[in-house]
């Protein structure tokens, strides 16, 4: 990275590892060969991709066949969604990928309390006797809020039993969006309690457009990217070797060193926020404070423009949000803010700083310095 450049935006993409570039290289040279081929260098080629499936499997305590690779987590929940014929339940603050998927079927959206929870007792109350599927990220990625996983998965495990009782054969699953939370949060899979998971490489300092879904062996799926029958024929296409082994590299470092960095930038975004509220009384920190990512800091500016901020803070050397890169994108006021009830001119003021690998004590201080004379010069510009 450029030294005089502070980036706070992990949320929307990390850079890619050394170790997992190291890793990588060799399958875009000399190991380039299809793993569906039948000669001895693609059957190598085969082996160190099943290799590193296995690798992530391990990582979220499943097997191998269980995982279907995707191009990022957005396919990989397109796959879990498609084919649901029944009813879909899932929150308002997901990302736009599951509101989007939801949409196509008959759907419940259920609120949030302001802190960005989702409660598994609304849940309870949206699931309908024709509900096949529960979708709720592990960690909200504007506001860092952990969602209770294991709470809702014994609300669709009760479902279940009721359904058995009833004599409804209609399957219930619960899916998870753990992109945000992966290498920050224990994604053991039957820890969380979910059926399905889904990853994206490019959140823990991986290739991007490369995801997985992981689905329980009760699970089934409908394909809807067909040809050659690859991934049990569930995503067809030639594997991405390359970015397949990069995944497992990078999943294996984040999970090893979770706890570590976890300690380590929940300490820096404490600093920050700390930094930050004390010069600005009025500012609004969002999301529970108690159950969020250690690495995420959503903080509004009440009366100020975040996307003129965002521009001014660029000037300066230091790279934040104003939410998902996705809502950013499109010049829209964060859905996510919205369901939380945030006031209109709060919600405008937002900025998300997330923290990462790069991040320490001597450029979150710099950041924090000249976010604050910023904030200070935006304010006194607004009075006049």
């Amino acid at each position: 990275m450029v030294n005089e450049t502070v980036y706070l935006d992990y949320a929307a993409a990390t850079p890619l590892s050394e170790r997992v570039l190291f890793a990588m290289q060799p399958y875009f040279t000399e190991k380039f060969y299809n793993p569906s081929s039948p000669y001895s260098p693609a059957l190598d080629v085969r082996h160190d991709y099943e290799a590193a499936k296995a690798a992530l499997a391990r990582c979220i305590g499943a097997k191998p066949d269980e995982i279907v690779m995707t191009a990022g987590a957005t396919e990989s929940i397109n796959l879990a969604f498609n084919g649901i014929p029944g009813h879909v339940v899932t929150a308002a603050i997901e990302h736009h990928a599951v509101l989007e998927a939801a949409r196509r079927s008959s759907h419940t959206i259920v609120p949030v309390t302001p802190q960005g929870m989702v409660q598994a007792d609304a849940i309870k109350k949206a699931i309908q006797p024709d509900t096949q599927l529960v979708s709720v990220a592990l960690a909200n990625n504007e506001l860092g809020t952990i969602q209770p996983l294991r709470d809702i998965a014994e609300v669709i495990r009760s479902e279940r039993e009721t359904r058995r009782q009833r004599g409804n054969t209609t399957p219930i699953y619960l899916h998870s969006d753990a992109s945000q939370g992966a290498g920050l949060l224990d994604i053991h899979v039957s820890r969380l309690g979910v059926d399905m998971l889904t990853l994206n490489a490019g959140k823990v300092y991986g290739p991007k457009q490369v995801g997985l879904l992981w689905t329980a062996p009760h699970v089934r799926l409908t394909p809807y990217i067909v040809g050659g029958g690859q991934e049990r024929g569930l995503r067809s296409g030639t594997e991405n070797v390359a970015g397949t082994i990069g995944f497992a590299v990078a999943l294996e470092q984040a999970v090893g060193h979770r706890k570590s960095e976890s300690a380590r930038l929940e300490n820096l975004r404490d600093y920050l926020q700390q930094r930050l509220t004390d010069a600005f009384t009025d500012a609004v920190v969002s999301g529970s404070q108690k159950r969020r990512l250690p690495s995420h800091l959503a903080i509004s500016f009440p009366g100020l423009d975040a996307e003129r901020l965002v521009f001014r803070l660029e000037m300066r050397g230091v790279l934040v949000a104003t939410g998902s890169a996705c809502a950013a994108n499109k010049g829209t006021r964060s859905h996510v803010l919205t369901a939380i009830g945030l006031a209109p001119e709060v919600a405008d003021g937002n900025l998300r700083l997330s923290l990462g690998v790069f991040s320490n004590e001597e450029n979150t201080e710099k950041a924090a310095d000249i976010i604050i004379e910023e904030i200070t010069a935006e304010r006194a510009r607004v009075k006049r």
